[in-house]
């Protein structure tokens, strides 16, 4: 099922809670959420469950009327992300939605042949895992390592690969989606010749995806045994970070008594002076690695029209990249000398 295919197709009215009943080859949306995080879901998202599907409807109108060849998935709960992501506000679930296409095509290396097995080296590294418990907001726990990389292997863009993968997998439940996540990057160990590798350029398409191109909710960044040398790295991320954003990054240093204020022992592994056993990476390995097929039948629904590009929704890459390598040449000093 192509978005071409489904914007060419006549629509009914929104509003109407029977919208579905319209579109039979579409899977019709039933609701998982708990009663609590419907609750949830209306006192901060505003999102009514009596006007779930007219909401749909009306997100999924604008993107037929504005972006016909978008070439997007038009599910109730594929667009539902998106609302959720921007608090049901139409124009800015548009324009996120947007960005989520715009960010794929426009970084081949990140997102060609994106599946599970393709980034199994970066799994089986733990460089990026999930935490087995939730918080007590309900939140998952991403768990990133930069240590366990060796450059060597295979470039960074692989590391994204398998971060943006856990993110999508993530995304699919509907508690995700509500609650948010929160971050845990452990900077142990990262040297100056790893940290050249995340300059300007990665950095802002990272962020850019983060904050602008992917519907979730990030509601905290707790860094942990930062070195020196993350002062020159933060002085790179920060200027691409909304204020929002900025706010909700913890730098802990080697404080596990800080980083407990922040995320309780009681879910943390021994290695963070948790209580709940050793760092198990394998049950998160396992998972995104049995979801090959549904990666593959999601990802063949993003299709990019034969009628376009992917510079036809963009600002000049060029201009961009240029950009961001006079900035790199302005960081490295700050990176030497905080090192």
């Amino acid at each position: 099922m192509s978005g071409d295919s489904d914007c060419t197709r006549t629509s009914p009215s929104a509003g109407s809670p029977s919208d579905n009943e319209f579109l039979p080859d579409r899977p019709k949306y039933v609701c998982s959420l708990s009663p609590e995080l419907i609750t949830k879901a209306r006192e901060e998202l505003q999102e009514k469950p009596e006007w779930r599907l007219r909401d749909v409807q009306a997100l999924r109108d604008m993107v037929c009327k504005d972006y016909p060849s978008l070439g997007t998935c038009l599910d109730d709960a594929f667009l539902l992300r998106f609302l959720r992501a921007r608090k049901f506000d139409y124009d800015r679930a548009l324009q996120l939605l947007v960005n989520y296409h715009t960010c794929r095509r426009s970084w081949p290396e990140v997102f060609n042949n994106l599946k599970p097995s393709a980034i199994k080296p970066v799994l089986e590294s733990g460089f990026v895992t999930v935490l087995p418990r939730l918080d007590p907001e309900g939140r998952h726990v991403v768990c990133i390592r930069p240590d366990r990389w060796t450059p060597s292997n295979y470039p960074i863009t692989e590391n994204i690969r398998a971060i943006y993968l856990t993110l999508e997998k993530l995304i699919q439940s509907e508690e995700t989606q509500v609650n948010g996540i929160v971050i845990l990057a452990d900077y142990k160990g990262v040297s100056l010749s790893k940290a050249s590798h995340f300059g300007p350029f990665v950095a802002k398409k990272v962020i850019g995806i983060l904050q602008d191109g992917f519907p979730i909710r990030i509601k905290a960044v707790n860094i942990i045994n930062e070195p020196r040398i993350f002062k020159g790295i933060f002085a790179i991320i920060k200027p691409f970070l909304k204020e929002k954003i900025a706010n909700r990054f913890f730098l802990h240093g080697c404080d596990l008594n800080s980083l407990h204020q922040n995320i309780p022992p009681v879910i943390l592994p021994e290695e963070y002076g948790g209580t709940s056993g050793k760092l198990d990476i394998s049950t998160w390995n396992e998972l995104l690695l049995a979801s090959e097929e549904d990666f593959l039948h999601d990802f063949s629904q993003l299709v990019l029209p034969c009628d376009s590009s992917p510079h036809d929704m963009l600002v000049s890459g060029d201009a961009d990249e240029k950009q961001c390598d006079d900035s790199l040449r302005g960081m490295k000093p700050q990176l030497y000398y905080c090192y």
